[in-house]
């Protein structure tokens, strides 16, 4: 790695703020061993498809040794590569060239639970005595042999599974061969930190912290209160799921966690410009919880909860609401915005089931998320414009689809593999008779090479705008505030240092005037966007948005 590029990457330790992530899926970004299955080394290959982008770091999800039961997030050990991915020297090899692209690293780290096959847990379930004993959740039955309380695991059923070995209950929030550890241990919570810094030796940049709210349970393993139904929403969890009866004050969202984040802070401030944004899974009280857990300065730079990656559509008013009801609740946080990730709908399909014109859709929406306070997250294929793949069950591979199958599908649909060249086997990812999870059809058509260079399409919408955002300081770091529109139009500023910046939006099918806000302002280009002024109006098309400069 070159001292030039070094310097340039450690510069500047408020990067993460107003950055743009893309998030990788390993499984599904690029095969390079032909076994149908995304690996490091293909990722590295693919580096500069996210440098000519144009975004600031990747976050890769989990590559970790693994019984990949949940495709990952079930580590067997937390410092080396599942052999499926490659090995540590491809992963150094990987920290290199991006940091050579000048492309941050941020990985996923999955510290609430471990995968059963971890040697903590067969040393923990071999007895009640051995010295990792009380490194997971335990609890004797009830006297009439049922679990110790009502918890339920978020993949469906009861969180407690019957252990025959220690005539116990072992806790898993999610499932049974992912048992919850016990961070109430401080010896669990030095692992965790040992294997943070192995990660921060090998030279990545931050890390995105997996359910960062479940990482400590009551003590006193009190039930859970039933919540109301007209406070139930399907943000977190799927609406059959019945996960969502219950208000978890008691299986996750403890105040014990700000003392285990300072701690996990000070480990990442020991090394320069590192940066952390944990997930926060919680349907009732998410954005307070974000909140508290990026507040002080001294635990996460930020965090992202779920409403912009719910079911519900995508309205100007959610917009509004969300923004605002995010100062409120952490008035001192940052939050990360994504509208797709690996575990939700893509969102072209989530909310655009019934747009006709869903790439002028898409450009309009990925101009909403690259406008709001707060970094940013892009999700594989989403600069492509993607659509939810249909997955047959035959070829169903997540277990929490195959669990609620057929009214939740699963999230197979958002993981299906990258497709780079319509012409190429595979479209490019594989040269695998069969990949993983099928390539849809309608991907195919929309691979890298049909759109880059052609003014009209997705990707290079996304090249255009995020080159267009880097130009403009207040897009990433500047406050944001809210204009009177009408019920489909949305209408803010973002300002920073001298620069106020106007951003209309006309959230609809059907062309739209919205009016400026008082004071004079003075289109901008490079955005890609069309639009008329009309004296102190704007004419915005379907979909269509409007950005000024005010003078």
């Amino acid at each position: 790695m070159s001292s030039t590029t070094q310097s340039m990457l450690t510069a500047d330790k408020d990067w993460w703020r107003g950055a743009v992530i893309y998030q990788i899926y390993p499984r599904s970004y690029q095969d390079s061993n032909g076994d149908g299955i995304g690996d490091l080394k293909g990722i590295t290959a693919r580096l500069h498809h996210i440098a000519e982008l144009g975004a600031d770091a990747i976050w890769i999800s989990p590559f970790f040794a693994s019984p990949m039961k949940d495709f990952g997030y079930d580590v067997s050990n937390y410092v080396d590569v599942d052999p499926m991915f490659g090995s540590l020297t491809d992963f150094d090899g990987l920290i290199a060239e991006a940091h050579r692209l000048g492309i941050r690293v941020m990985i996923d780290l999955v510290m609430s639970h471990s995968s059963d096959q971890h040697p903590w847990f067969v040393e923990s379930r071999s007895s009640r005595v051995n010295p990792k004993s009380d490194w997971y959740v335990w609890s004797d039955p009830k006297p009439d042999g049922t679990p110790p309380n009502n918890w339920l695991s978020i993949f469906g059923g009861s969180a407690w599974q019957w252990d025959p070995t220690r005539m116990q209950y072992y806790m898993h929030n999610f499932l049974t061969s992912q048992p919850d550890m016990n961070l109430h241990n401080p010896e669990v919570q030095d692992a965790l930190l040992a294997a943070t810094r192995f990660w921060l030796e090998r030279g990545v940049d931050g890390f995105r912290l997996d359910t960062i709210n479940f990482y400590f349970h009551d003590k006193e393993l009190r039930d859970n209160p039933a919540l109301a139904p007209e406070r139930r929403n399907a943000s977190t969890a799927p609406a059959v799921n019945p996960y969502n009866f219950q208000e978890h004050l008691y299986d996750k969202n403890r105040p014990e966690n700000i003392a285990f984040l300072k701690r996990f802070r000070a480990l990442l401030d020991e090394y320069p410009a590192i940066a952390a944004v944990g997930e926060v899974g919680d349907s009732q009280r998410g954005l307070e919880i974000v909140g508290e857990y990026t507040s002080g300065n001294d635990k996460m730079q930020m965090c992202y909860a779920f409403e912009f990656l719910a079911p519900e559509p995508l309205t100007p008013d959610v917009v509004r609401q969300t923004q605002i009801n995010f100062a409120a609740a952490a008035p001192e946080g940052w939050a990360c915005w994504a509208f797709s990730n690996h575990d939700v709908v893509r969102h072209i399909s989530r909310w655009g089931a019934d747009v006709l014109d869903r790439d002028t859709y898409a450009k309009m929406m990925s101009a909403l998320l690259l406008t709001q306070r707060g970094s940013v997250c892009i999700y594989q294929g989403e600069e492509l414009g993607l659509t939810e793949a249909d997955i047959a069950f035959e070829d169903l591979q997540d277990p929490y689809g195959i669990q609620f199958w057929p009214e939740f599908k699963g999230r197979d649909g958002c993981r299906t593999p990258m497709v780079w060249d319509n012409h190429a086997a595979q479209a490019g990812f594989s040269t695998a008779a069969k990949t993983w999870l099928p390539i849809p059809v309608e991907h195919v058509l929309r691979s890298v090479n049909t759109q880059v260079g052609k003014d009209e399409t997705v990707l290079e919408h996304y090249r255009r705008f995020l080159s267009f955002r880097r130009k403009h300081p207040a897009f990433a770091k500047g406050d944001i505030e809210f204009h009177a529109a009408g019920d489909t139009q949305l209408a803010y500023t973002r300002s920073f240092g001298n620069e106020t910046l106007l951003c209309l939006f006309n959230m609809s099918p059907e062309a739209s005037a919205i009016a400026l806000p008082a004071g004079e302002w003075v289109a901008l280009d490079g955005h890609g966007f069309t639009n008329e002024m009309n004296g102190n109006h704007v004419e915005l098309p379907a979909w269509g948005a409007y950005f000024a400069r005010h003078v």
